[in-house]
């Protein structure tokens, strides 16, 4: 007898239908599985054997073919161990058909019959509903985060008697309910503020633009400056998530195991902070099955990359194309996966090899050949997508307990809101571009335009202080950002090209 239960597996940033089917025919003793299983895949049978056989049904003592459909996509995890199990008391004829055909099985088995969580909730649960599956079944760890993809019905089982009896009418398992806009509210609250940050008025200014525009932003300045300080705060001056961008943020942390059985949802923008010695394949995603990187885990976020000099040139290389085109394309013989990757990018460095301004130790200062070696492992095409170079001097101890505390992040993330505001509107229509940041050099003699005063004051600022050509346009994307702090004039006037031209330290210092 042939029985068939349905199940949904990850690939990528989105899940497939997989039928189970069994085949239970005469014959000596044998258990195969087909359909591209991965080693965990094919390590089901003994967990799948010993559920069985300690919920008290045995395995019969037959040739057992199971075959994973579509069987020319690989299937991996262990997800697959309960529709693989209600697959062979099925095909014994321990449930009708019908029964099986309503809902989604996705879990992995304990030896005791204990129904264990998969990564991916929320994307499995979306792929349920675009099967056109009306209900799944799910261990009670997912059951919240895939009950936030409305019109799919999830039960919550914690065990295989409990589905074996669920699925024949015996006992009912109610439907998991959330409130969305409820885990929302309660998950868009941050720990840290910007309050908490003692002096760096100019830093805590450069951020703020940086969270305006959405710039790429490096802060420079001495060990126990703040700079980590600062750039874990800068989540908290973004605009707040909306529901969409929540529900892809979970998607993509969900299918990396990153979510918290009590955290259906995120609703805080991620803040990722990956060590110097991380490898390309974790930094920017990828592996024998494809799988999200630190930049695809700070969409809609921010990268964090501390003691940036220190990371792999060719790690930070790799950094360039998602940054260009907010998108990660891993592409493998029989697939290519696409996965989002539109974050902030914040590094930090200290001004040259010795840590300090002035290294009195081997005479090392910022304008030596020693500070520029240590300065250019950052590439210049890498540089050159980044707008703002902050810097951050160290603050005296005894000045930090008669500072007092700045404004908090909820008043400095009204006015970034505000102009982020007048960017969408004025580049509504126009696909790709988002914030200032984004703008291409031709889009930036159209949207930057400059009083004549302000125009004369840039080219003799570029003149005097020895920028690059490269930070023309750069200083011109950021003056646009502070103009829409400012309430947005049509054009840009002088005090705006003035305070950009601030934030090109490393272009001077060359």
């Amino acid at each position: 007898m042939i029985a068939k239960v349905f199940s949904h597996a990850v690939l990528g940033l989105d899940a497939f239908e997989v039928a189970v089917e069994v085949d239970i025919s005469a014959g000596d003793f044998s258990f195969n599985l087909v359909g591209l299983p991965d080693a965990a895949v094919r390590e089901s049978r003994e967990r799948v054997y010993s559920a069985l056989s300690n919920t008290g049904h045995r395995m019969p003592a037959q040739r057992i073919l199971v075959n994973l459909a579509p069987a020319d996509i690989k299937k991996e995890g262990a997800a697959l161990d309960l529709p693989i199990a209600l697959g062979i008391l099925g095909a014994q004829g321990r449930f009708s058909p019908a029964a099986l055909e309503k809902f989604s099985f996705i879990g992995e088995l304990g030896l005791d019959g204990a129904i264990k969580p998969a990564p991916g909730a929320l994307v499995l649960a979306q792929g349920v509903k675009e099967s056109g599956r009306p209900a799944m079944v799910v261990a009670p760890e997912m059951a919240r985060q895939a009950a936030v993809v409305r019109d799919v019905k999830v039960h919550a089982a914690r065990h295989l008697r409990d589905v074996i009896a669920f699925v024949n009418g015996e006992r009912p398992i109610e439907a998991t309910t959330v409130d969305v806009q409820m885990l929302y509210r309660e998950a868009s609250q941050y720990a840290d503020d910007f309050a908490d940050v003692r002096g760096q008025t100019l830093a805590k200014r450069g951020l703020e633009v940086a969270a305006a525009g959405g710039h790429n932003v490096l802060m420079v300045g001495p060990p126990g400056s703040g700079k980590t300080m600062l750039a874990r705060r800068l989540p908290t001056i973004l605009p707040p998530l909306s529901i969409e961008e929540s529900i892809e943020t979970t998607k993509i942390h969900s299918i990396a195991g990153e979510i918290a059985p009590g955290e259906p949802l995120m609703a805080t923008r991620p803040f990722r902070a990956p060590h110097h010695t991380i490898s390309n394949v974790a930094l920017i995603g990828g592996g024998a099955y494809p799988r999200p990187g630190e930049v695809s885990l700070a969409h809609h976020g921010v990268l964090f990359l501390d003691e940036m000099p220190e990371f792999q040139r060719q790690a930070l290389e790799v950094l360039r194309q998602p940054m260009e085109d907010g998108q990660v394309t891993i592409s493998r013989a029989k697939m290519s996966v696409s996965f989002p990757a539109r974050f902030i990018l914040c590094g930090a460095m200290n001004p040259g090899p010795g840590g300090t301004w002035e290294d009195p130790a081997d005479k090392s200062v910022w304008s030596s050949q020693k500070s520029k070696a240590y300065r250019s492992r950052i590439s210049g095409p890498l540089l050159d997508r980044i707008d703002l170079h902050i810097e951050a001097p160290a603050v005296k101890v005894q000045d930090l307990a008669r500072m007092e505390p700045g404004e908090r992040s909820e008043v400095v993330r009204a006015r970034v809101v505000t102009a982020r505001r007048i960017q969408q509107q004025r580049y509504a229509g126009i696909d790709g571009i988002f914030c200032n940041a984004h703008l291409t050099a031709r889009m930036v003699r159209e949207f930057c335009r400059v009083t004549p005063e302000a125009q004369t004051h840039l080219e003799g600022t570029i003149e005097r202080l020895g920028y690059s050509a490269r930070a023309y346009d750069r200083i011109l994307k950021v003056a646009r950002t502070i103009a829409d702090l400012d309430g947005a004039p049509e054009l840009i006037g002088i005090e705006h090209i003035s305070e950009a031209s601030q934030f090109r330290n490393l272009d001077r210092m060359k």
